[in-house]
C-alpha cells in the first residue's frame, strides 16, 4: 500500500516524501547493529521502494511517464558503531532500478 504522503509536483518533476518501512502492514521497527541486520534493513528498504512505486503510480497513472529519479534519500536507524546504512538503502535504490 503505498504512503499517505501526497507528492508535490513543480513542472516536470514530481517530489515524494514520508515513506516508512512496513511489514505485513504494521511500521517494521528495529535498529541495525542492534536487533536486526544488514540484510533485513535492505529488505526493509526494498519494502520502501514498493511503497515509492505504488504512489508514483497513483499520482502519475502509469509508471512509464518515470523517465528518471534524480534523488533518493534514506534516513537509518542504527546504532552508532553500525556502519552499512549503505547496504541497507541499496535495498531500496536497486529495486528502483529494476
Amino acid at each position: 500500500m503505498a504512503s499517505a504522503c501526497r507528492p508535490w509536483q513543480s513542472g516536470h518533476l514530481l517530489f515524494l516524501s514520508g515513506h516508512i518501512a512496513k511489514r505485513d502492514g504494521a511500521v517494521w521497527t528495529g535498529q541495525l547493529g542492534k536487533n536486526m541486520d544488514t540484510a533485513t534493513g535492505a529488505q526493509a528498504a526494498r519494502a520502501v521502494a514498493i511503497d515509492l512505486l505504488g504512489t508514483l503510480q497513483a499520482a502519475t497513472g502509469d509508471l512509464k511517464r518515470i523517465k528518471r529519479m534524480v534523488k533518493l534519500m534514506s534516513l537509518v536507524n542504527s546504532t552508532s558503531e553500525y556502519t552499512e546504512q549503505h547496504l541497507v538503502t541499496n535495498g531500496c535504490s536497486e529495486l528502483l532500478g529494476e
